[in-house]
């Protein structure tokens, strides 16, 4: 009888009372839960099933034949990859931009938000935050081309300045030592405003008054950046970063299609590039299926390194 009563006694499994909380949410907030249908639709359809096309990377992939009759190769297009003198040249490449982008376009949103979170007049304010926040809604065709037209060697505005100033022309896009400082250049003029959203978002939720506590001590705005406005933003900040490094080997390839060129290939080749000229302009889907399966691991790689880095030493993470 004791032990019967013990098992009575017994609370519910964890696991069905979490069912039964989440089926009394879903009841409560149905509405909520139906608007997640078109996005839960939308990653499956556009996300996940073409995960499928990854098997593509272990076969020797005929376009007539399809994927199911295609046949294995095992790890022959990975061991092709590893062994590409073309593919250790491109990564180089990628790690290279990539590392000029987070070095200098990372610390310039922070930097700016910050600026425009001390501006007053909010007239003044809301101008500034348009005008840098456009180029983000052009396209890099559009923004190749009006930066082509102003480092153009043959009347560009830029080179006109130059000349007057005693210089010779510099072919911005034909020089190997001049294009990566481009791309990182104008990948900032496009991006930098909008990435400044995030930032005044999280200075948006630091509490005033901590501000005016550091006044009446005597801190003038240098301290109170320091001591109050960057450790409110570091949440933010290291999201962003972790973020960041997932795409890190992705260096801007849509970016790159549009400005480079065969001049500049030995600086420019970066992951993306290389897949889109050796996957559609070779036909060499299994191979350039292998680059960017490979590409996916080490962002995924990079995100948990970066997160538990994060975690371990600053207590902080996204998970």
């Amino acid at each position: 009888m004791q032990q019967h009563a013990t098992q009575l006694d017994r609370p519910e499994p964890t696991k069905k009372k979490a069912y039964r909380r989440l089926w009394a949410d879903i009841r409560k907030d149905w509405d909520l839960y139906l608007a997640l249908v078109p996005g839960i639709l939308f990653l499956l359809l556009f996300k996940y099933t073409p995960m499928y096309g990854l098997v593509i990377a272990f076969k020797d992939f005929n376009i007539f034949e399809g994927v199911a009759a295609s046949p294995w190769v095992g790890l022959d297009n990975f061991k092709r990859l590893f062994t590409s003198p073309d593919f250790l040249h491109v990564f180089k490449n990628t790690v290279i931009i990539s590392a000029y982008k987070v070095l200098f376009l990372f610390p310039l949103p922070i930097v700016v938000a910050i600026l425009m979170n001390e501006l007053r007049k909010m007239i003044f304010k809301r101008t500034v935050q348009t005008i840098i926040y456009l180029p983000h809604f052009l396209s890099w065709v559009i923004i190749s081309g009006l930066f082509i037209d102003l480092l153009s060697t043959n009347g560009g505005f830029i080179n006109k300045i130059i000349i007057a100033m005693g210089g010779k022309p510099i072919a911005f896009f034909l020089d190997n030592e001049v294009f990566r400082s481009l791309l990182v250049a104008t990948a900032g003029w496009k991006e930098t405003g909008w990435s400044t959203i995030v930032y005044l978002a999280a200075l948006a939720g630091i509490d005033p008054q901590l501000y005016e506590a550091a006044k009446i001590d005597g801190a003038g705005k240098w301290k109170q950046t320091l001591h109050i406005t960057l450790p409110g933003m570091i949440p933010v900040i290291l999201l962003m970063l972790i973020l960041r490094l997932g795409t890190i080997l992705e260096a801007g390839t849509e970016q790159i299609l549009v400005m480079y060129n065969p001049s500049v290939y030995s600086v420019s080749d970066v992951i993306g590039t290389y897949v889109y000229r050796t996957g559609l302009g070779e036909q060499n889907y299994s191979f350039s299926t292998a680059v960017g399966l490979f590409d996916s691991i080490i962002a995924f790689f990079l995100i948990v390194t970066g997160n538990a880095l994060s975690s371990k030493f600053l207590k902080r993470g996204i998970w």
